[in-house]
């Protein structure tokens, strides 16, 4: 599928618009030395691309970038090979040398994945501004930003695992996972990454293929592990240290986080972890992941003998091929709970443990920091849906009912007490959006050694008729210092961009120590179990002990 993104410079530049435009010569050591300078808009050559500039050394072969504002930027590098045909399944290969100078200059081909009717509603369009490519099995392909490759400094380096699931998105699906300008402003290399999603990433096969297949299950998974080898080998060549890595991640990447956390393969390639709005205390359990693996082959209408023709399908009829035989299972064994649409992490005891993440003391990941961010209304009906402003809190016990049964009446009560000053819609999305997870996850965390620090972000964007509120992805452009750049998410200007300045500037802060503690925001404190300190994050940020409990403790564990 060809892209209909809007042109990257136009992009990039509103971001840059708010943070102002560097001005630089024409040669590329005059783009290094005045990558620091940011001064107000000009006519002069912003954008720097030939035969010299840009030029990085791989493992594999030699890359070619481009210098935007002073930003070394490469796209598309490969970190592994090809995943179709007789990899498929398999566990990610290092990709194949080259003796060329290669382009780096394009983004690489999103993970194969439902393409259908993509942007087919107008509004969410607008407002996420979804960026999506080609689509194919070649996909294991990584951007970097960094302000230098030749002056041998070591810069703390940011890993982004994107959201969508574990089946959806990409690593620049939305203009606010830019690494630009955060890039600039903390001196660090940004790197983003796309891996294998949904049945091509985690159909288990084990069950059904023995053990050439041992690790059908976890393959998109091990692209990651896969990807920071790259980076531990290759990120000091883009001026990163690679013994100061951080993992961020969103949504479904907040759950990659956590999983890297757990999986032998990773220990010693990340020292901090961010997840937000998502996290994951468990991989799914291998029964059932081998049991949707023997109905997939059913559905093929091969045997076990035959499992390497699933190799062969083009990878949309194979993704047809996996989710029918997902929807057979789930009609004839129901869905166990699952929330990940029958695909993601298993639990097999290898690559991913059996037990609970975090549970041990000084278990895998016991020294790394690690931050968690929710925020306020992950899940908001009124957003599209002016009428709903005015829905009672007896039409919110009604919508609840279904999920909650008779305990809906003593939940609203309770998130009504707990939030007096709030309106029924507010209730209602507070209730849907609950920080059960996240605080599971850091009672988990709590554990350890390393600390674990929490917040909640509630700042609402003037959009909308102000029905956006504290919504799922709103915050990632607040920590990367990109809300002009985002500003469908955030109505651009001063005010989110204050808010963003002492976001970003306690990343930085956490990417460099392990510590979020800024001059700009108030003492942040480590999480603990008995006080649950959580950073507000609004226009005037505070901390609060658990601001959320009593309400929370009326939901069904």
């Amino acid at each position: 599928m060809k892209s209909d993104r809007r042109k990257f410079i136009q992009n990039l530049g509103v971001g840059a618009a708010g943070l102002g435009a560097v001005s630089m010569g024409s040669t590329l050591g005059s783009c290094e030395a005045q990558a620091d300078k940011s001064t107000e808009e000009t006519d002069e050559q912003f954008l720097f691309i030939g035969d010299d500039i840009a030029i990085a050394d791989t493992a594999y072969g030699k890359v070619q970038g481009y210098v935007l504002r002073g930003i070394h930027t490469f796209l598309g590098i490969p970190y592994g090979a090809d995943t179709s045909g007789e990899n498929r399944f398999m566990p990610p290969k290092k990709p194949e040398s080259w003796t060329e100078v290669k382009p780096a200059i394009w983004w690489g081909n999103s993970a194969p994945q439902i393409m259908e009717n993509r942007y087919a509603n107008a509004h969410a369009s607008f407002a996420d501004h979804w960026n999506y490519d080609d689509v194919s099995e070649d996909c294991l392909r990584l951007n970097i930003w960094t302000k230098s490759i030749s002056d041998d400094k070591k810069r703390p380096v940011m890993v982004w695992l994107h959201g969508g699931g574990f089946t959806n998105g990409n690593g620049i699906e939305q203009d606010g996972y830019n690494g630009e300008n955060l890039t600039r402003k903390g001196d660090i290399v940004f790197c983003s990454i796309n891996h294998r999603l949904g049945p091509i990433g985690f159909t288990d096969l084990s069950g059904v293929g023995g053990e050439k297949y041992a690790a059908s299950g976890n393959v998109g998974m091990l692209d990651i592990v896969a990807a920071l080898e790259w980076v531990r080998d290759n990120i000091a060549n883009f001026g990163g240290d690679p013994d100061n890595v951080t993992i961020m991640g969103q949504s479904g990447g907040g759950a990659k986080v956590c999983t890297v956390a757990a999986m032998p393969a990773a220990k010693g390639l990340f020292h901090k972890g961010v997840a937000l709005s998502g996290s994951s205390l468990k991989g799914i359990d291998q029964d059932y992941s081998r049991k949707l693996g023997a109905y997939i082959l059913k559905e093929a209408e091969l045997n076990a003998s035959q499992v390497d023709q699933l190799q062969q399908m083009p990878w949309q009829a194979y993704l047809d091929l996996a989710y029918k035989g997902y929807e057979k299972m789930k009609s004839e064994l129901g869905d166990s709970g699952m929330r990940r649409g029958g695909f993601g992490p298993v639990a097999d005891g290898g690559d991913i443990p059996e037990e609970d993440f975090f549970t041990q003391p000084n278990g895998l990941a016991s020294d790394v920091p690690l931050l968690i961010c929710t925020t306020f209304h992950e899940r908001s009906a009124a957003r599209t849906n002016p009428e709903l402003e005015k829905i009672s809190f007896e039409g919110v016990e009604d919508q609840l009912k279904e999920r909650f049964g008779d305990d809906t009446q003593a939940i609203v009560k309770a998130y009504r007490d707990n939030f007096p000053d709030k309106k029924p819609v507010e209730i209602w999305s507070l209730i849907t959006s609950n920080r059960q997870a996240a605080i599971s996850t850091a009672n988990a965390k709590a554990g350890q050694k390393a600390p674990v620090y929490l917040a909640w972000f509630g700042w609402q964007p003037p959009l909308y008729n102000n029905r956006m509120r504290a919504f799922h992805c709103l915050d990632i452009c607040f920590w990367y210092y990109n809300t002009d750049l985002m500003y469908t998410h955030t109505g651009g200007g001063s005010r989110p961009r204050k808010l963003s300045e002492k976001m970003s500037d306690s990343l930085l802060s956490f990417m460099k120590t392990g510590d979020p503690n800024t001059q700009g925001l108030p003492q942040w404190p480590a999480y603990t179990r008995d006080n649950g300190e959580t950073m507000i994050l609004d226009d005037a940020p505070e901390v609060k002990n658990d601001p959320d409990r009593a309400a929370r403790e009326s939901l069904p564990v």
